[in-house]
């Protein structure tokens, strides 16, 4: 069977610098960029921002990620939010999720919800 080496999903943009600011502040780096598309990456997590914007796209994605401690993203989510002054950006403080996780839920610039999920032993 062949294997799967990586993904790297899509995501919208509302304002496309502005999208690209957010996930730099909380440690990706945009490895690849041109005037529609950035490839971000953070560690092994990769996706694209584009260029581009419908609000029922953009408010129907979620980005599940799976981290080593919830409540650290919840204070760089929190950080990058106040000094990067983007108001429209919610950060949830971590919760207990009933999949066996404790989880930050983050709406992004364009409204994707990012779920930073540190994972049950």
């Amino acid at each position: 069977m062949p294997q799967i080496i990586d993904q790297r999903p899509f995501l919208a943009t509302k304002d496309f610098k502005r999208s690209i600011d957010f996930y730099s502040r909380l440690g990706w780096q945009s490895i690849y960029q041109d005037a529609d598309l950035a490839l971000m990456e953070n560690g092994a997590s990769r996706f694209f921002l584009q260029n581009a914007f419908l609000k029922d796209w953009a408010h129907n994605t979620m980005l599940h990620l799976i981290v080593d401690d919830a409540q650290k993203w919840y204070e760089e989510a929190k950080k990058a939010k106040l000094e990067g002054g983007f108001e429209e950006v919610i950060v949830h403080p971590p919760r207990r999720e009933a999949y066996g996780a404790l989880a930050t839920h983050v709406i992004d610039p364009a409204g994707i919800l990012v779920f930073f999920a540190q994972l049950d032993d």
